[in-house]
């Protein structure tokens, strides 16, 4: 198992800020994955069933996002997690034990990363003080278990209605996401386009994917070295299939697991075939 250390050190964390451009968007804004793409009703079910963001895994080994900011800092955050109304520069110096510029030093770091806002001023008799409070980022960087709820609605759903029910809910709900998201590809009308466009696409969505052109193929296909959803498809492989319905809806082809990691394979690749 990876340590807190080792992790600090693979994203690259520097000052109190994430130096991974990609974190920043993905991790540390308050809406990360489902309006940044532009879609919400839909993606956001899915990332609640199936832990779309489970913060790149870290919540996998035990940790949360906060280990990875300074201790000062997580002294500063829960503070302002246990005081939802908000706290002034003055509090939290007195809470933490240092000068009010040192508070203003973190608190810059904390709101340049989305992580702390400024709220309402607060009446002092005098010169009005402001509050800070923590945004919807910041309170998701304290311990979720989404993957595990995630599983636990899953393994309800199998348990009530079976195998074959979760895969048509699944499969549904990928076609759902696919129409959705394919609207930002309205204009591209090649094949072989809309492919290379939805690699980006799944790479906004944490895959690590790219588009191949395979021998003897007409179409590119995708490779994929992580799979958003590999805990959850090694117990329930019907998971599978929200990715082949979500890329057949946008390709306008069938998609074709023509490689799996949960069955072994070293990537996931994924082909499209005419349809009858």
């Amino acid at each position: 198992m990876a340590n807190a250390g080792a992790v600090r050190r693979n994203f690259r964390f520097n000052g109190g800020a994430f130096g991974e451009d990609r974190l920043k968007r993905e991790i540390l804004r308050a809406r990360p994955l489902c309006q940044y793409i532009n879609v919400k009703t839909v993606l956001c079910e899915l990332c609640r069933l199936l832990a779309v963001v489970d913060l790149a895994g870290l919540r996998s080994l035990g940790l949360a996002m906060i280990t990875l900011l300074g201790i000062r800092q997580q002294q500063l955050l829960t503070l302002l997690l246990e005081n939802k109304e908000g706290l002034t520069v003055e509090d939290l110096s007195k809470g933490l034990g240092i000068t009010d510029n040192a508070v203003r030093q973190h608190l810059t770091a904390l709101e340049r990363d989305g992580i702390v806002v400024k709220g309402e001023t607060q009446s002092t008799g005098g010169r009005p003080e402001q509050l800070f409070g923590l945004t919807a980022a910041g309170h998701e960087l304290f311990p979720r278990h989404y993957s595990w709820f995630a599983e636990l609605l899953i393994s309800s759903l199998v348990e009530e209605h079976g195998t074959e029910a979760l895969r048509e809910r699944l499969e549904g709900m990928g076609k759902a996401v696919g129409r959705q998201v394919g609207t930002r590809l309205a204009g591209v009308k090649d094949r072989a386009e809309r492919i290379r466009a939805l690699s980006g696409i799944m790479r906004e969505l944490g895959y690590q994917s790219g588009s191949v052109d395979p021998a003897n193929e007409k179409l590119p296909a995708i490779e994929a070295t992580n799979c958003v959803f590999h805990s959850l498809a090694q117990r329930y492989p019907e998971v599978c299939y929200f990715d082949l319905a979500f890329m057949s809806e946008i390709v306008g082809r069938d998609a074709i697991h023509d490689e799996c990691m949960v069955r072994g394979g070293s990537v996931c690749r994924f082909k499209f075939k005419e349809r009858p």
